[in-house]
C-alpha cells in the first residue's frame, strides 16, 4: 500500500487549484492526474470515487480528508459518517496514525 502517495495526492488536492480543477473535471483529466501518483488500484479507485470511508480505512490522515470532503460537496456530518461507514464496510483502519489495534468485533469510537 502506498499511504505516502495517497496523502501526497490529498495534500496537493487541498492546496493546488490546478490539481483541484483536473480532479473536478473528471474523465481523462482526472485519470491523467491520478496516473502521476504511485497509487495501487484500490487507492486510485477510492480517490477517483471520492470514497472518504475507504480512504480513511486505507490510513489517510483525517486532517487531509476533512479538506477533501468539502471539495466533494460533503458536509461535515456526512464526512464523519463516511469515516464510520468506512470502518463498518471495509474493516479496521489498516495503516497510518489511525490504525486500529482492536479486534474486528470490538467497538472503537462507537463503531
Amino acid at each position: 500500500m502506498s499511504l505516502y502517495a495517497m496523502q501526497k495526492f490529498l495534500f496537493a488536492m487541498n492546496r493546488e487549484p490546478e490539481v483541484q480543477r483536473r480532479y473536478l473535471e473528471g474523465g481523462e483529466a482526472r485519470a491523467a492526474l491520478l496516473a502521476g501518483f504511485d497509487l495501487e488500484d484500490e487507492e486510485r479507485a477510492a480517490i477517483d470515487q471520492g470514497d472518504i470511508g475507504k480512504l480513511y480505512v486505507l490510513g489517510c490522515n483525517g486532517q487531509l480528508l476533512m479538506h477533501f470532503a468539502p471539495l466533494l460537496g460533503m458536509p461535515w456530518a456526512d464526512y464523519i459518517a463516511a469515516m464510520r461507514e468506512g470502518v463498518r464496510q471495509y474493516g479496521p483502519v489498516r495503516a497510518g496514525i489511525y490504525a486500529m489495534t482492536t479486534a474486528q468485533d470490538q467497538k472503537v469510537a462507537g463503531v
